[in-house]
């Protein structure tokens, strides 16, 4: 069964926090060994900042905090910092959640109104002060790199065609910082619209069984694709990006919902349309997107569209050959 983030969820969320040693506010638990040198792995939580955000070292790849995974809430101005062992800098992603009810979006001043996951890439991960930005921006690199097609810069690159910014654009940077610019601008307007589609099939990718919530990786990996292949149509503030965002909305609803919950994980590449040297075919596809190079696409009913440098892209259905 799906639903949605209850107030018995939020109390799960804060029992595994206590359970690890989280404070409550920008330090959590430590995942050092008894007598080592702990490391610290701060940053910031984003689509606008996110306040009282939860955030973990994902080791186990499970989307959500577990006792004995580092743990941290975001404070007033989005920072987290977690305290770990040294030797996992860089092994595992970050992950942060964004609880509805609970979390605050400082673009609004206002609580969340769907809970939604935010990701880091392992490798991306430092022990270098406030260097690990969470976002929407970073969530897509994250699972562009887990299909083990893309290299880091491989992904950034995807993402910034997508999104019609420079070659070369770090897609890791914090947006927020850097407002002024138009490519700050460009990525904080793409990474709101990106939020508010991961929110709204919050249904469809957190399952609740008693008293606990866990999140359906392939459900939410194929969320994620679906976003990805449609991000040149729905990045903008226009009426265009609107209509294009409420289509694939309910696209997405039908699509994952048809998709067996707690199935064993399987490699959503196939969801991640428009990269490079790719090809796809059948399928229900959800817009067109930009592609990566020399990608094309076939079949199904469009919905939406977008233009980039190469290809065009789909959104799920098909098989990436």
């Amino acid at each position: 069964m799906t639903t949605r983030f209850s107030a018995a969820a939020v109390l799960v969320v804060a029992g595994l926090m206590a359970g690890c040693g989280g404070s409550g506010g920008t330090t959590g638990s430590t995942g050092a060994p008894a007598g080592s040198s702990p490391a610290a792995v701060s940053g910031k939580v984003a689509d606008g900042y996110l306040v009282n955000a939860t955030v973990f070292m994902d080791k186990n790849g499970n989307y959500q905090p577990d006792a004995g995974e580092p743990t941290a809430t975001t404070d007033p101005n989005g920072n987290y910092i977690l305290t770990v062992d040294p030797a996992d800098v860089g092994q595992y992603p970050i992950v942060a959640m964004a609880v509805q009810g609970v979390t605050i979006d400082k673009d609004t001043n206002q609580t969340v109104a769907n809970s939604y996951i935010l990701s880091m890439p392992a490798g991306a991960v430092s022990g270098t002060v406030s260097s690990n930005f969470i976002s929407p921006m970073s969530t897509e690199i994250h699972e562009l790199m887990a299909t083990g097609k893309y290299s880091m810069q491989q992904a950034m690159d995807l993402m910034s065609a997508q999104l019609g910014l420079p070659a070369g654009t770090n897609m890791l940077a914090d947006y927020m910082a850097n407002s002024g610019s138009a490519t700050g601008q460009t990525m904080h307007t793409a990474a709101q619209n990106m939020a508010n589609l991961m929110g709204s099939q919050m249904g469809q990718v957190m399952m609740t069984s008693g008293s606990g919530t866990s999140v359906d990786v392939n459900r939410y990996r194929g969320m994620m694709g679906a976003i990805f292949s449609n991000l040149s149509s729905v990045k903008g503030t226009g009426a265009g990006s609107q209509t294009a965002m409420t289509t694939l909305m309910g696209s997405m609803t039908s699509t994952l919902g048809s998709m067996p919950v707690g199935a064993p994980f399987r490699n959503m590449s196939a969801s991640f349309r428009g990269m490079m040297g790719g090809s796809t075919s059948g399928g229900t596809m959800m817009g067109s997107g930009t592609g990566g190079t020399t990608g094309s696409t076939s079949g199904g009913t469009m919905m939406g569209s977008g233009t980039g440098t190469t290809g065009t892209a789909s959104g799920m259905g098909g098989q990436m050959k």
